[in-house]
């Protein structure tokens, strides 16, 4: 009887050891089935880019290929539909590469096993650098189960220089496997001979010569001669810098003209500040309430932004300290500059500049209800940092307002970590 169940109980043992056995392998063949993702950026070297992911997963490396285009704007900025209409068309644009190139490895077998999907990531808020646009991967690649991003070369998700270096460093720091694309770069020759004819440099070359001839003499030929070899330097070397987008030959016209009647309603504010900061500097019965306050600005990213934060501190009471997402952290003198921040005046000014009449007449931070104040007895948020106080102590204690350590006094905590009032 004893061997009869040692039997049974051997069969039975060998009949889970190859059910654990198979589970394994289905395991381990599920394992070898990984996703990638693939940045995409309109580039002269994403179809490549994208042929060779397809390739790598017809081969068995991935199972699922995610082209991804990180947004450079946030949703219900002004030009924002138009912008993510464009990274829509690109996404498609290469998913039908991705389709057509699965076709043709199939060759008209049952298919290639391997999926493609693509998305829009990262429109809801601003990515300003490395470590942003690698968030939002990271927070991607964990959603979908993916372990691997696949980057093209002349990658530029901010649309001027090449990202690239910072993203690898920064996806470096990730669980994330980094790989580049073998696929050739253009040539020195053709990246300079695309540069010096498209709409970016013609653009930088005219700013650059208008500028150098309005400081010298634009009638004497040396100052043309010199000009033009300088704007020529400047636009091969800067135009990608200076522009975030090629400009339209439409609206950049209007932005010159809109900017030229911004310029006398700075210049307005500029002198109405300092005849009030003049007054308060030279009656000293006016008190002052310097005080950090946030505001949340709609101005779009780049361009737009760096004007609103530069007539911000261009204006004398306010200093803007801090640009961080779509947040302006700005320093006031006076309730009377920081009332005047957060009605907003110069930011419907900086959208009528970029964007135009409609765009002006969108509420103020004030209306949104974006703003707010970071110090003073009005605060309503605390310092994104540090409290100001000496913060808070490794037992999770406040200091006293003396400076001393409440446990160097013997006894005043007790030794189950709970603070002890003195009375």
């Amino acid at each position: 009887m004893a061997d009869t169940d040692d039997g049974g109980d051997s069969a039975a043992d060998d009949a889970e050891t190859a059910e654990t056995a198979e589970g394994a392998d289905v395991g381990a063949a599920e394992a070898t089935q990984s996703a990638v993702i693939v940045p995409v950026e309109s580039t002269p070297t994403l179809r490549a880019t994208v042929a060779h992911a397809v390739e790598a997963a017809v081969d068995g490396e991935f199972s699922t290929v995610h082209l991804v285009e990180i947004a450079s704007w946030r949703d219900g900025d002004p030009n924002s539909d138009d912008r993510t209409a464009e990274a829509r068309r690109v996404l498609e644009r290469a998913v039908a590469w991705a389709e057509s190139d699965l076709e043709d490895a199939a060759d008209g077998d049952e298919g290639t096993g391997v999926t493609v999907s693509s998305a829009l990531i990262g429109a809801d808020e601003y990515l300003f650098g490395p470590d942003d646009y690698v968030g939002v991967l990271v927070e991607y690649a964990d959603a979908n189960g993916i372990d691997t991003v696949l980057l093209d070369p002349e990658y530029t998700p901010v649309g001027n220089t090449t990202l690239l270096q910072p993203l690898e460093f920064a996806l470096s720091n990730t669980r994330l496997t980094v790989l580049t694309a073998p696929v050739g770069r253009p040539t020195r020759r053709e990246r300079l001979r695309n540069e010096a004819t498209g709409v970016r440099f013609a653009a930088m070359f005219g700013l650059s010569l208008g500028f150098y001839l309005l400081l010298g003499d634009p009638f004497y030929w040396f100052d043309l001669v010199t000009g033009v070899a300088t704007a020529a330097i400047v636009s091969i070397t800067l135009s990608r810098v200076s522009f975030d987008t090629e400009p339209s030959l439409v609206r950049t016209p209007q932005r010159l003209v809109r900017g030229a009647i911004y310029v006398p309603v700075l210049l307005y504010e500029i002198v109405k500040s300092n005849l009030v900061v003049a007054r308060v500097i030279l009656d000293p019965r006016i008190s002052i309430e310097p005080t950090m306050n946030r505001v949340r600005v709609i101005v779009g990213g780049g361009l737009p932004l760096m004007t609103l934060a530069n007539s911000i501190t261009l204006t004398p009471g306010t200093l803007t300290v801090r640009a961080r997402d779509s947040d302006l952290y700005v320093h006031s003198l006076l309730p009377w500059a920081r009332d005047g921040l957060f009605d907003g005046s110069l930011e419907r000014w900086t959208r009528f500049v970029y964007y135009g009449r409609s765009a002006a007449r969108l509420p103020t931070p004030r209306e949104r209800d974006d703003y707010a104040i970071l110090q003073g007895p009005d605060a309503t948020e605390e310092l994104p940092i540090a409290a100001a106080d000496g913060g808070v102590t490794d037992a999770g204690t406040s200091s006293d307002d003396d400076g001393d350590d409440p446990r160097s006094d013997g006894g005043d905590v007790a030794t189950d970590g709970t603070e002890v009032t003195e009375t």
